[in-house]
């Protein structure tokens, strides 16, 4: 007697899903139901509200609470978990709107820190999936199981289950999966189930699934675009399915011809491994508007070492240097300037991007300074000296003494000189 084919799985216990409501095997209602379950190969992973996530597994008072990961009363919202979501709050929101709808929510401060090693665990454990991975960043990545079937012992889906449980058991977080044809609909799928989903998409059923969604649906469609696309008719997807494609191309141009291949759900990009990192910045908000020089210098050379240390981790080094300044209504200011050789240094860093900013200091109060690296390069080809420059080894020396300090005893136990009297907001130190 043959046996049917198997429509999906268990994701507790890897069994065939079966025709109940429950697994026959193990009693579990949480079934992967697709006929393509088995087949497809593409993956988007996603951790679910990620550093919320680690504050909560490290802080058990933390479980049934709403935790909002967030910097000051002036800053963003970096983070909510499911339970502030619930009142409405979402990333990138202001604080002190976050605080309005939520206000039993527990404040937590951003440990980057902390988070990326948790990324790392989990990078590895996609690794040990397959070769494929291609991060988009700190906590989600695309995955190509092909022809991983033989290795694992079993299919692309299955192995994706058992991989989302070890990260739930082992590293106490959980994941939603996106399994679909190629990367925008495996993207898109990982978003329908949140948290702790599994979805798949079929090629053959992407464009009726896309057609009656609104065109912001589109991965990379935001707001301004969106709201341009409905002032020239499009508004559902399935109106751009309906476009021609030399109509669209000739409105927007390249992004015209992608839009009208993601509305049919086609995508032909590859999974690409380890895609490099373009630029390594960091920013903070004030928690009050300031036009003064010195709390700006202050910030500016505190986020200074914090791209470079983490250049210095990465084994980086950069050579365009950017300023960003944000005023207080809202108006954002970017200026750049290319170094002669690519530094991994704080202090070189600091003072590039402290001429830029000399020349932005006239009466403006800003709410938020940042600071970045662009054009980047191996840390090798950090800061090279010759036999008369005598500056550049010992500022080497200085930093890599002050990294060490910091991962041994905490990152307040040394600080330069300029940084004492003031924190890196502005505000007065005990």
């Amino acid at each position: 007697m043959n046996r049917p084919a198997a429509t999906g799985f268990c994701r507790d216990c890897l069994a065939d899903a079966g025709g109940g409501p429950r697994c026959a095997r193990c009693g579990s209602p949480r079934l992967v139901r697709h006929a393509e379950a088995d087949s497809l190969a593409i993956a988007h992973v996603d951790c679910d509200a990620f550093y919320a996530a680690v504050e909560k597994r490290d802080d058990p008072r933390l479980r049934d609470v709403p935790v909002i990961v967030g910097g000051g009363v002036r800053g963003v919202v970096s983070t909510a978990c499911y339970i502030a979501r619930v009142h409405g709050v979402r990333s990138a929101m202001p604080m002190f709107k976050a605080r309005a709808l939520c206000p039993d929510a527990v404040i937590v401060k951003p440990d980057m820190r902390k988070y990326a090693a948790v990324g790392r665990q989990v990078r590895e454990k996609m690794r040990a999936l397959t070769p494929l991975v291609e991060p988009l960043s700190i906590d989600e990545a695309f995955l190509d199981l092909s022809g991983t079937a033989r290795l694992h012992g079993l299919s692309p889906g299955r192995s994706l289950a058992r991989f989302a449980a070890q990260v739930e058991d082992e590293i106490g977080i959980t994941v939603s999966v996106g399994l679909a044809a190629n990367k925008f609909l495996a993207k898109t799928a990982s978003e329908l189930d949140k948290p702790r989903g599994f979805s798949v998409i079929g090629a053959g059923e992407a464009a009726a699934f896309l057609a009656p969604r609104p065109v912001t649906f589109i991965w990379g469609v935001g707001p301004a675009f969106g709201a341009r696309l409905a002032r020239d008719g499009y508004h559902r997807i399935d109106d751009l399915q309906r476009a021609d494609a030399a109509d669209l191309a000739r409105l927007y141009g390249a992004e015209g011809l992608r839009l009208w291949r993601l509305a049919r759900g086609l995508d032909a990009r590859k999974v690409t491994p380890e895609r490099e990192a373009k630029s390594v910045s960091a920013e903070t908000t004030f928690d009050a508007d300031t036009a003064e020089l010195r709390p700006l210098e202050q910030s500016l050379y505190a986020l200074s070492e914090e791209v470079c240390g983490r250049m210095r981790r990465a084994d980086l080094s950069g050579r365009t240097v950017t300023l960003k300044l944000k005023t207080a209504d809202f108006r954002l200011r970017t200026r750049s300037r290319t170094l002669d050789a690519p530094t991994i240094l704080a202090a070189r860093l600091y003072a590039a991007a402290h001429d830029l900013l000399l020349k932005e200091v006239d009466g403006t109060r800003f709410r938020l300074i940042g600071v970045g690296l662009s054009d980047l390069s191996p840390g090798a080809d950090a800061d090279p000296a010759d036999l008369l420059d005598r500056h550049t080894p010992r500022l080497k020396a200085a930093e890599e003494a002050m990294d060490k300090l910091k991962a041994k005893f905490g990152d307040r136990a040394v600080a330069r000189g300029i940084l004492l009297g003031t924190d890196k907001r502005g505000r007065s130190r005990p």
